[in-house]
């Protein structure tokens, strides 16, 4: 009886004492944008709510914009949490930016599904689709750097001599000419083009309306 009695009073002890185990505190968290306020969340929230998510982020805010409620989930993920969307292109404002932020979620042993796309990191195609859209992204960013090196090549060509609006630096002067010359062509969307070049939207546009030629 002392025996039954000693591991009767062992097994409470170690109930009341028991801490849960990181896979016991994982969570899926959702989460869910919209660009404008205008513009409604119902259908990606229902999406997310039926995949499990215990925790949903709303964002309303457009994607090139900063993302607080992102943020927020970003800096609190915890190894074994699941990141789940409704499709990709609620989280990252490009496909470089996509790539990121999953690459980010690997190393800190958080896995990521988007419901749309069917693709789910925790299983062996959701890993191969990732892993395409990454050579894709890096396939990407080789392309624009290619492009900008081959303008700025022409630029130098067809105007030794500079001639760019004064006031600039240098390096500003040779990003003016880029930004019309790339504009011009219309190969790149505008976002592509002031990413690759390191200049904000309103810079960006400062400088098509800017006269090269004083």
């Amino acid at each position: 009886m002392r025996i039954v009695s000693y591991v009767v009073s062992k097994a409470r002890l170690t109930n009341k004492t028991h801490k849960p185990s990181l896979t016991e505190t994982n969570m899926k968290i959702g989460y869910a944008r919209v660009s404008t306020k205008d513009q409604n969340l119902d259908l990606q929230l229902t999406a997310l709510k039926n995949a499990g998510c215990e925790k949903i982020l709303k964002e309303k805010l457009s994607a090139i914009k900063d993302r607080p409620e992102l943020n927020s989930m970003v800096s609190n993920l915890r190894e074994g949490d699941t990141v789940v969307v409704w499709k990709l292109d609620r989280l990252g404002r490009s496909l470089q930016h996509l790539v990121e932020l999953i690459s980010n979620f690997k190393k800190l042993g958080v896995e990521f599904v988007s419901l749309s796309d069917n693709i789910d990191t925790t299983t062996p195609q959701g890993r191969l689709m990732f892993n395409m859209f990454a050579s894709f992204a890096e396939f990407e960013r080789e392309l624009i750097s290619e492009r900008t090196r081959a303008g700025i090549a022409a630029m130098k060509l067809r105007n030794p001599g500079g001639g760019s609006k004064r006031g600039l630096s240098p390096g500003n002067k040779k990003k003016l000419l880029m930004a019309k010359e790339l504009s011009r062509k219309g190969e790149m969307k505008p976002a592509d083009i002031y990413e690759s070049l390191g200049l904000s939207k309103a810079t960006f546009y400062r400088y098509l309306q800017m006269d090269t030629t004083t």
